[in-house]
C-alpha cells in the first residue's frame, strides 16, 4: 500500500488574541443554537405523537411506541446534556483568560 502524497500546506494566518477569543465564542454560540434546534426537534417529535401538534393521530401510539419515543428522546436529550457540560467548560476557560495587554508605546 502506497503513502498518500499530500501537498505542501502552508496557510499564513495570523489572528490577534481578541479575534481569536471572539472567534471561541462565535463557535460556542453557534453550537448552542445547533443544540436548541435539537432539543425542539425533539419537543415537536413528542408533541407529534401525542396528537398536540397537528391533532389527533390515527390510530393513537401504542403504550411501547410512546416508551420507544421516550427512550429516544431520553438519548438526545442526555447528548445535549453532555455538550452543554462541555460548552460551559469551554466558555468559562475562554472567560477566565488573563486580559494581556502589551508595553506601552506609540499608537498609531
Amino acid at each position: 500500500m502506497s503513502q498518500p502524497n499530500l501537498p505542501n500546506i502552508t496557510p499564513n494566518i495570523t489572528l490577534t488574541r481578541e479575534e481569536s477569543i471572539n472567534l471561541i465564542l462565535a463557535s460556542i454560540a453557534m453550537q448552542e443554537l445547533g443544540l436548541a434546534h435539537i432539543i425542539n426537534a425533539e419537543g415537536e417529535k413528542i408533541q407529534f405523537a401525542l396528537g398536540t401538534l397537528t391533532g389527533s393521530l390515527s390510530p393513537p401510539p401504542t403504550f411501547d411506541q410512546l416508551i420507544q419515543l421516550n427512550q429516544s428522546v431520553q438519548s438526545t436529550l442526555q447528548s445535549a446534556m453532555e455538550n452543554e457540560i462541555f460548552l460551559k467548560a469551554k466558555l468559562e476557560g475562554v472567560l477566565s483568560t488573563p486580559v494581556l495587554t502589551g508595553p506601552p508605546g506609540p499608537t498609531g
